[in-house]
């Protein structure tokens, strides 16, 4: 059945109360056309519950806007959403991408993430090449992708919202990677499924790394403004030092904009639920809405959080992650980098939920604390515990 306006539907039903479902939800596709958004396809969700959200077909399938009943969730930046023509990869010593960095979700990835790396190639068999420059978080989030389809699909009374699609990061004696990206939403929920299949479509031993940006923003980000999250450890404090408490943030309460903020990024160690799923939400009592990220501690074993509460910035990222946030060269140093084989995959299973009142915050958090129970000092000393990383889930084709 179909949960809509507080009453429940058959197809049917649905079919008798309107010409058309897109009355009530659907998805449907444009093309932008003004400004630095300029050709970009997008394609708009409306599950029917109030909840819209919007992907960029050519900025990686990743999610820009995102809002429920007239409220924003996703964060969007200074930048806009830049058409990937205008990115300069290269550009301002591998920082650019800071140019192109706004959104709900921004995927990091697909053979590198973090700051900008200087990595070895002779796994490519070519001698002219000896190394890889990588910058900011990689490449994929502004490469186009192929769309392979979308739409409604009944299954009996119950009607899922999809699209899928394809992204390609490949270079002549370099990577041959491919992300196929698959979301999907019920009508009548407030769940997006992100379903997502790395592959290596070349012949080569090819580096993996993988991470979401996920930025959440005002309103759903204020002062007050909770984190909630089973950590079992706050593993790693990018501020640790004299000037850890200097800002007023710590890692659970959020404050207001501050001019002249530094970024604060930690790292927290998650313990997962019997089914091997770990939890992570922003919550905002006061206005009654939250936002969960469900992730597979097998296919992201770290978990980052970031805070950017600097004025006319102002954001929170929730970033599962496959690596350390140590970087790619101590990864290669650990033992723990990711080689995926020719033909190789590697799958993420991901769930962003919308809570929309204080019973689902409530829920949520109850939850969590089953799974573990938060550090109550919102100032943790880190352990610098950086666990050793196994490979994860893998198929192969």
């Amino acid at each position: 059945m179909v949960a809509l306006f507080g009453r429940e539907f058959s197809r049917r039903e649905v079919e008798g109360h309107a010409g058309s479902l897109s009355q009530f939800a659907g998805v449907r596709l444009s093309t932008l056309a003004d400004g630095l958004e300029r050709g970009i396809r997008m394609l708009e969700f409306r599950s029917g519950t109030g909840l819209m959200f919007s992907v960029l077909v050519d900025r990686a399938m990743d999610i820009a806007t995102c809002e429920y009943r007239g409220l924003p969730i996703g964060w969007h930046s200074p930048t806009g959403f830049r058409h990937p023509g205008l990115h300069e990869y290269e550009g301002e010593h591998g920082f650019a991408w800071q140019r192109s960095f706004s959104g709900l979700l921004v995927t990091c990835g697909l053979d590198h993430i973090l700051f900008p790396d200087e990595a070895p190639a002779e796994h490519y068999f070519y001698p002219a090449r000896q190394s890889i420059t990588n910058t900011v978080h990689g490449r994929i989030s502004t490469i186009p992708g192929r769309l392979s389809g979308y739409g409604e699909r009944w299954e009996g009374d119950r009607c899922f919202l999809w699209a899928e699609g394809v992204m390609t990061q490949a270079a002549v004696f370099a990577e041959d990677l491919e992300l196929v990206r698959r979301i999907e939403i019920e009508v009548g929920t407030n769940r997006i499924h992100l379903n997502d299949v790395v592959r290596n479509r070349g012949f080569n031993p090819t580096p993996h790394m993988y991470c979401y940006h996920i930025n959440v923003g005002h309103p759903v980000l204020d002062a007050g403004s909770r984190y909630l999250a089973p950590i079992a450890d706050v593993v790693w404090a990018a501020h640790d030092g004299d000037n850890y408490r200097a800002q007023g943030v710590g890692y659970h309460t959020l404050g207001g904009p501050q001019a002249g903020f530094y970024e604060q990024v930690w790292q927290h160690e998650l313990a997962a639920d019997a089914e091997g799923l770990c939890s992570v939400a922003l919550v905002n009592d006061r206005l009654g809405i939250g936002f969960e990220v469900t992730t597979r501690k097998d296919q992201f074993p770290c978990m980052y959080e970031w805070q950017d509460l600097q004025a006319g910035h102002y954001a929170v990222g929730i970033e599962p992650s496959t690596h350390h946030v140590l970087g790619a060269a101590e990864a290669r140093r650990r033992g723990e980098a990711i080689m995926l084989e020719g033909g190789e995959t590697r799958r993420y299973d991901t769930v962003l939920s919308i809570l929309p009142d204080a019973e689902a915050i409530a829920a949520a958090e109850a939850a969590i604390v089953g799974v573990a129970r938060q550090p109550a000092d919102p100032y943790p000393r880190p352990s610098y515990n950086f666990r050793p990383l196994r490979q994860g889930s893998r198929t192969s084709s």
